[in-house]
């Protein structure tokens, strides 16, 4: 199929790009086994059949995969970008032309284009929504209640994403099932951890090409992501400060070896500063002040809030782009601050997101998230579900088996030692 055959809608950079997409597409998949078992099975099954879909996802090589699963299931599938930066336009261009999935995508959009695209999205009267961030289920509730009815239900990933839905149900509006993909195990531990751990660090050296070691970097936040991106920055022999507000995970830092301060005190510490929050304003205006010459900033939370960067260019006398991805804000008292990725995800915007291996089993729950929904349709009460445990394990299983790992078995003693309460020592 050529870009001149297809007969769909779509929004992307240029469909001449498809033969680079799809090979880099295949690249990808080398390394998603789990993902192509179910693929295979949903082909078969046509476990999606007559399903219209919307995913609100990064246009990248391992959402690809998940794109083109979702169609061999059987499922009616609109694709758009839940981020302006991180959109791989070959790849964009790939799906339309070889796979003939309309994408509503491309690097660079700005905010206006984005909220068309939801619009576009919407239009399609999904009745499953794959969501990153959640503004598409937002704007559905806020503005097309009248579209509520054909919504059988929504899968979210992220963990901004998680805390909106949680705020709707708290106040009465999530009328629909939720699921929570991003708390699975075989998602937060593994996607959250090693690979916004790794691929956060990529691509703050593809933007900056700095040496890691011996540099302090200061990690906002320590849930999951921060654990992971903390991990490897010391891997990577930095001095590594950690920020937070909740005790028990600063506890937990300190723990595992971090040294733990508020903000104010690390601002002028720190040598490269990462948010990983998923809150608003976690660098601000004094902390900026309290920096060193040449400290950069950057974020690999969900949205571009989380460094104060309005401030930030409200009070710099001069802005200038010195690499790709690479922005030197001068301040008034002659120190410039270094903002990378535009304070959106920096793992996206200079780099390509997180490893395959980690996205194939993230995928993975989303479509089985997506099989669920559509299997106990009308039978799951307005609310957020977790991905049923056995679901997450056979995951996991599967994973295992495609690395050629084994694991051991209980017994049929230790069987019954676990489901009893008379045992003991």
């Amino acid at each position: 199929m050529t870009a001149t055959t297809v007969k769909l809608q779509y929004d992307i950079k240029d469909p001449s790009l498809a033969p680079q997409g799809k090979q880099r597409i295949e690249w990808a998949g080398r390394e998603m086994p789990v993902l192509r078992q179910i693929q295979e099975r949903f082909a078969q099954e046509k476990s999606l059949a007559g399903v219209r879909l919307v995913a609100c996802c990064h246009v990248t090589t391992e959402t690809a995969h998940l794109a083109i699963a979702l169609k061999a299931g059987g499922a009616d599938a609109v694709l758009i970008a839940s981020n302006p930066l991180s959109t791989q336009d070959d790849v964009a261009a790939s799906l339309v032309v070889d796979h003939g999935i309309p994408v509503f995508a491309f690097k660079g959009e700005d905010t206006e284009t984005y909220k068309r695209h939801v619009e576009i999205a919407l239009d399609h009267r999904p009745n499953i929504i794959i969501d990153d961030g959640s503004d598409v289920v937002a704007t559905l509730v806020q503005t097309r209640k009248h579209q509520l009815a054909d919504l059988i239900g929504t899968t979210e990933e992220t963990t901004t994403g998680i805390v909106r839905l949680r705020a709707m149900l708290k106040d009465g509006v999530l009328t629909f099932p939720a699921m929570n993909v991003n708390d699975a195990d075989t998602k937060h531990f593994f996607d959250n951890r090693y690979g916004t751990g790794q691929s956060t660090l990529d691509g703050i050296i593809r933007s900056t090409n700095v040496l890691l070691a011996g540099k302090a970097i200061v990690v906002a936040g320590y849930g999951w992501c921060g654990k992971g991106c903390a991990l490897r920055a010391r891997g990577m022999g930095a001095n590594v400060i950690v920020t937070e507000v909740d005790p028990v995970r600063a506890i937990e830092a300190v723990m595992d070896g971090f040294r733990v301060m508020p903000m104010a005190e690390a601002a002028a510490q720190g040598d490269l500063f990462i948010t990983v929050t998923g809150n608003k304003h976690v660098i601000r205006p004094e902390h900026f002040t309290a920096m060193k010459d040449g400290a950069m900033v950057c974020n690999s939370g969900h949205f571009d809030i989380e460094i104060d960067l309005k401030s930030l260019g409200a009070t710099a006398t001069e802005v200038k782009e010195v690499r790709n991805f690479t922005q030197e804000y001068r301040m008034p008292n002659g120190k410039s601050i270094i903002v990378l990725g535009e304070g959106r995800l920096i793992n996206l915007a200079a780099a390509e997101g997180h490893p395959s291996a980690v996205m194939d089993m993230s995928f993975a729950n989303q479509a089985l998230a997506c099989e669920y929904l559509v299997k106990n349709k009308g039978q799951l009460e307005p609310g957020l579900y977790s991905i049923p445990q056995d679901v997450d394990q056979e995951i996991a299983r599967l994973k295992l088996a495609a690395m050629g790992i084994q694991i051991d078995t209980m017994t049929s003693e230790q069987i019954e030692y676990t489901n009893s309460w008379t045992a003991g020592t």
